[in-house]
């Protein structure tokens, strides 16, 4: 039985995370933690949601629960995230982080700490966009430079941050395929007179509005032809199974750092510059 803890337990992610566990034969939910302040604190689990009365009352601090726990579940936020993280490897359990949003500094911390416990970090928990991660590499090698890279994203209007991690996962690893550094080719957005498109430049989009859930599409524009990758997600569910899944894995899993790759047992592409 492996024994989750699922921090954000109040937010969208969080919840469905949370009942998924709930259902299933193998796990079982023994905490549920939120920020100071959010309306879920206090609140029994369970009746947030509408699955009867549990007697896991919802905390505002993991370490009350850390000790109960095996593998803690985040969907927070970037310094929250890291404040658990550290709390993790202090006791010795094991992490799938799902929060998106780090800052360089940040994901250096996380990759130093991740040493210490077996943890899986994946900017999308969907088994179908960790597929297209290989796909994109693998067609960007093969079609070459002669073809120009667009990324656009979709997402609902509460995002905070842009472009989504996927996108960003996306243009790192077709950046990589070509053997260019992402910093030197990545183009965010187009306004004015930005002249001929470069070569090089991979064009990152974002898109906001109303309740999309995660819409994600790769452009290989070429001469006389245009190949399109495309990944949408339905429902949320999509990400909150991918998070269970991870949770398994980590479970029995070796220290180090881990992602969806790791689960699926698929190497994204690696350039051999």
């Amino acid at each position: 039985m492996v024994k989750v803890i699922v921090t954000g337990a109040g937010g969208k992610m969080g919840r469905r995370i949370s009942s998924l566990v709930m259902a299933e034969k193998d796990m079982e939910l023994v905490g549920a933690v939120e920020r100071q302040g959010h309306p879920s604190l206090g609140k029994d689990i369970g009746e947030l949601l509408g699955l009867g009365k549990t007697g896991l009352i919802v905390q505002e601090n993991l370490k009350k629960v850390i000790n109960s726990g095996q593998v803690i579940i985040d969907f927070s936020a970037p310094e929250s995230t890291l404040t658990h993280l550290r709390l993790v490897v202090e006791h010795k359990k094991a992490m799938v982080i799902g929060t998106t949003g780090f800052s360089e500094e940040e994901l250096r911390e996380i990759k130093d700490l991740a040493k210490n416990i077996p943890c899986l970090m994946s900017p999308n928990m969907s088994l179908g966009v960790n597929l297209l991660f290989k796909v994109a590499g693998d067609v960007a090698r093969t079609l070459g430079e002669g073809y120009d890279i667009e990324i656009v994203e979709a997402h609902h209007r509460r995002k905070k941050d842009a472009p989504s991690g996927t996108a960003k996962r996306l243009a790192a690893i077709l950046s990589e395929a070509r053997g260019k550094s992402l910093e030197k080719v990545a183009v965010y957005g187009r306004k004015g007179m930005t002249g001929e498109r470069p070569k090089e430049a991979i064009g990152i989009h974002a898109v906001r509005g109303g309740d999309i859930v995660g819409d994600h599409t790769v452009i290989f524009a070429g001469e006389g032809e245009r190949v399109e990758l495309v990944h949408r997600a339905h429902s949320r569910d999509t990400f909150a199974r991918g998070a269970i899944r991870a949770a398994r894995f980590v479970a029995t899993a070796t220290n180090g750092l881990y992602s969806m790759q790791d689960v699926l047992k698929v190497s994204e592409f690696r350039s051999n510059t």
